[in-house]
Order: C-alpha cells, then sequence, then structure tokens
C-alpha cells in the first residue's frame, strides 16, 4: 500500500553559488491542496548589483509629480467623468483606490513583498560583449526581468491584483494576454492565493505559442482562443470574420464581459491602466538604485510599448529625477511599426475594448476596432497606448518611434550571440533601438549611457526565432485605409 501524502508543504534544498561562495537556501514545495494564505518565501540574491539594493517597498506614482494632470476615463453611457464605483462590477476595490490615487507613494503590503523575493531586486547587467561587437564607446545595461517565475515582468502587477483579490474574498479571475506573458503572470499569482484563473489569449499567439497555453495551464488556469464561442463578444466576430487572429481588444471584451456577469469574478489587466503601471515602477525604482552604485548616470532610457507597462514600469521613477533635477535622460518608446498607436495614432477618447465595454479612456489610438497584423511580439497587438503614457508623449516628455519585426530579430540575434540571453519578441524593439543608439555614438564617439528594458525572454518563442533563420519571416505593416476606417468609428466626445 502506497504511503500517504504528506499534509504539510516539504522543503526543497538547494545550493546558490556566486562569486566563488555558496550558500544554501530552502525553498517551500506547496501541497496541491492550495492554501488561501500566501505561502513565506525566501531567495538568496547573487550578482553584483542586485546584491546591493533592495526591494522597493513602495509603488511610485507619476501622477502626484505632474502639473498638468491626465484627463479623466469617461463613463461610455454619459460621457462624464468616472465614478469609483462604476468600476467595482469587474476590479478589486483597492486596485480602484489606486486606479484614481494622486498619491506619491503607495506602500507595498509585506504579503506580496515577500513573494517579490522569489526573483527580485531582477539584475541590471551591462552589454559588454554587445558593445565589443558593436565597436562602440556607448555604455550599454539591460534591466533583465525574465528572471521571474513566468519569465517576464509581468508577475511585478499580477501579484498584487491577485493578492487585492483574494484579501476581498473573490473566487475567480478573469483575463486577456497576448503573448501569454501575462496570462502566465496571472496564473502563477492566482495559483499562491487560492484564486481560479481564466484567459482569453489573443488566437494568432494561441496558435504561434502552445507551450505558453501549456504554462498557464500547469499553474491551472483555462485557457480559451480568442475570439471563443465562450461570450457573446467573441461569437459576434466570429460571425463576421471565422478566421480573425484575434486582438488583445477582442479579448479583454470577453474577458470583462464575463466579470460583469458574474459576481465572484473579477477582471484583472496586464497593461494600460494607471494602477497596473504603478505596480510595474518597481523596475524603474531599482534601476536607479543599481546605477547610483556604479555611479553612472542614463542619458537614454528605452524601452518597447505596446500598452505601456514595462515601458512606464522602467522609465516613471526616472521621469521623477528628471523633474526634481539629478538627472537629464532622454525617454523612448519603441513600437512595432505593424501597430504603430503612438507615432500614427490619434490623441482621442476611446474604448480601451473592441466590444465597447470598458470606459472611454483618453489615449494615443489606432481606433478599438483596429486589429493589428499577426506580428510575433503578440504582447504588443493593442489598438491603444496606455492614458499617462499618452499623457506624458503629449506633454513633450518623451519621444518615439516604430521598428519592424525584421530588424527587431535581427538585433534579437546579435544580442543572443553575445550577451547568451535570447529575448521576448517585445523586448526585440528596445534591442533594436538601443543598437542604433549605440552604432550613432560610434560614428560621433559619444560615450553615452544608454539603459534598456529586457522584460523577458523568449525560451517559448522559438517558432519566431525560426521563422527568422529561415528566412521566411517578412515585415508586416498596417494599412492606411483600415486605419482610416477604424479611426472613423471612434466615440464622440464633446471637449
Amino acid at each position: 500500500m502506497a504511503a500517504a501524502a504528506p499534509s504539510q508543504p516539504t522543503y526543497l534544498r538547494t545550493a546558490f553559488s556566486g562569486h566563488g561562495k555558496q550558500s544554501a537556501c530552502y525553498i517551500k514545495k506547496p501541497s496541491l491542496n492550495l492554501p488561501r494564505k500566501p505561502l513565506r518565501y525566501t531567495r538568496a540574491v547573487a550578482g553584483t548589483n542586485s546584491s546591493k539594493v533592495d526591494i522597493p517597498k513602495q509603488w511610485y506614482n507619476l501622477v502626484a509629480d505632474l502639473e498638468v494632470k491626465p484627463p479623466p476615463p469617461l463613463n461610455p453611457q454619459t460621457h462624464k467623468p468616472l465614478h469609483p464605483e462604476d468600476l467595482s462590477p469587474i476590479f478589486a476595490e483597492e486596485l480602484i483606490k489606486q486606479e484614481i490615487s494622486e498619491d506619491r507613494y503607495i506602500d507595498i503590503p509585506e504579503e506580496i513583498i515577500d513573494v517579490y523575493r522569489l526573483w527580485r531586486p531582477t539584475p541590471l547587467i551591462r552589454a559588454k560583449r554587445l558593445e565589443k561587437f558593436l565597436d562602440t564607446p556607448a555604455r550599454i545595461y539591460y534591466k533583465y526581468e525574465g528572471t521571474s517565475p513566468a519569465g517576464s515582468h509581468k508577475p511585478n502587477t499580477a501579484v498584487p491584483q491577485a493578492w487585492y483579490n483574494a484579501q476581498q474574498g473573490v473566487k475567480s479571475v478573469v483575463t486577456e494576454t497576448g503573448a501569454g506573458q501575462w496570462g502566465s503572470a496571472l496564473s502563477f499569482a492566482s495559483s499562491l492565493f487560492g484564486l481560479n484563473c481564466e484567459v482569453w489569449q489573443v488566437r494568432a499567439s494561441y496558435d504561434q505559442k502552445p507551450y505558453r497555453r501549456l504554462m498557464m495551464e500547469t499553474w491551472g488556469a483555462k485557457v480559451h482562443p480568442s475570439p471563443s464561442t465562450v461570450t457573446a463578444s467573441g461569437r459576434k466576430i466570429l460571425e463576421s470574420d471565422p478566421s480573425s487572429p484575434g486582438s488583445l481588444g477582442i479579448a479583454i471584451s470577453e474577458a470583462v464581459e464575463v466579470a460583469a456577469t458574474n459576481s465572484d469574478t473579477k477582471y484583472c489587466l496586464g497593461s494600460v491602466l494607471n494602477h497596473v503601471l504603478l505596480h510595474q515602477t518597481v523596475i524603474g525604482e531599482e534601476c536607479i538604485k543599481q546605477l547610483e552604485a556604479l555611479n553612472e548616470k542614463p542619458d537614454l532610457i528605452i524601452g518597447c510599448t505596446g500598452g505601456g507597462s514595462n515601458f512606464g514600469g522602467l522609465v516613471f521613477p526616472f521621469i521623477r529625477e528628471k523633474i526634481e533635477g539629478r538627472m537629464n535622460p532622454l525617454f523612448q518608446a519603441v513600437e512595432p511599426a505593424a501597430c504603430p498607436s503612438l507615432t500614427k495614432g490619434v490623441y482621442a477618447y476611446d474604448f480601451g475594448d473592441t466590444a465597447g465595454l470598458t470606459p472611454l479612456m483618453k489615449m494615443h489610438t489606432l481606433g478599438h476596432d483596429f486589429i493589428p497584423d499577426p506580428i510575433h511580439a503578440g504582447g504588443l497587438r493593442y489598438h491603444g497606448m496606455a492614458p499617462l503614457i499618452s499623457h506624458v508623449y503629449e506633454l513633450g516628455m518623451m519621444e518615439a518611434i516604430g521598428i519592424p519585426q525584421i530588424e527587431c530579430f535581427q538585433a534579437a540575434i546579435q544580442f543572443a550571440r553575445t550577451e547568451g540571453i535570447i529575448p521576448a519578441p517585445e523586448p526585440t524593439h528596445a534591442i533594436a533601438a538601443a543598437i542604433r543608439a549605440a552604432l550613432e555614438c560610434k560614428k560621433t564617439g559619444e560615450k553615452k549611457v544608454i539603459v534598456t528594458a529586457m522584460c523577458g525572454h523568449g525560451h517559448f518563442d522559438l517558432a519566431s526565432y525560426e521563422k527568422y533563420l529561415k528566412g521566411s519571416m517578412v515585415d508586416l505593416s498596417y494599412s492606411p485605409e483600415k486605419l482610416q476606417e477604424s479611426l472613423a468609428a471612434l466615440p464622440r466626445v464633446e471637449a
């Protein structure tokens, strides 16, 4: 007769080496009966930079430091400023408070910091081999978020969102995902706090990245390709286009519909909204301290942008430092040439989803009906930009460029063959821009300090690399006619 499984979690002893020293850490292996309360975790941190900084104790809210505040979200029925109670059917109460807060700092609960310790602080690494390959006098640093359990920056907000929902007594959370990084992160976080998790993954990425789906399912999530037959929003899209590749806007519509019609379910969003960007500021806060330890000040800070969480998380604390006169970097957002919301979109009120279920937000948008071509950077295939980033862009505090995907993958190959890390398709945009800047320094002789966001690894994106290596990848663009058609459908909001 087989022995009964132990009722208490077991502990695995692992050795962790760094700088010639070896220490032991004990990692709690949870039972399958997931507890409602979070487990306690410890993690040894090695690395020249990471060991010199602590995990931030507060999230930073850029809104507090802006003299001109961003335009408020609007109720889609009345076109009047949204009230907090309007969001209650779909979001946890504490997240709503954070969304509208103008407090400069918001304390991070200890239970969330405890989970952050699994991978934070993340390393800031100088790309010396890439510098040598490019023969540039520039110094290139990348803040690497691929050390998290989900392999990207997304758990920085997934963990707090899951925790706040669990604290409120919510039973289930629903969400959308593009490339699968956000869906993976929320699945991971939900498993820690005993939440059911249901994910709508954009059809193009669902087909391209099957291992992301399996990753989500391993953490206990239920995953649907979007558009799906599960929701009215999905069925409507499929009726008009049975072979629709989907989009983040469509997937958001499906998840929001489910949250709005089930009292025990809340919606979680992986980008765009203020509280999401707020949680991601742990990236920039750590990076500032790491650069200080190296006696470096950045001249150029680069990040990829889709909805904006990775870019905002890195850049916002540096904008604070620039406002206060402690440094003077240039901030550059890099988006896909095929989905150029900042560089080709318009600044207007629009829905955050395709079906028009969300509040109206003032943002740079290609129109909520716009469905981007299925580029490999699925996490950047969103029709709009985060309202707060859009506002900062309108204030002239940053710049934006678009880069086609072949140049991005060429940069990724150079990065992988010099630095050893295979980037996810999304940060290849930032790497390509960093290489452009470094080669310009080679021409001018400037010794600029370039900092870029490496928001995740590409271990589940190798099919994309295969297409590039075989020469079958093509640069996708957007149809000006379809863009104009989409923009014509923007909600009419009086100024």
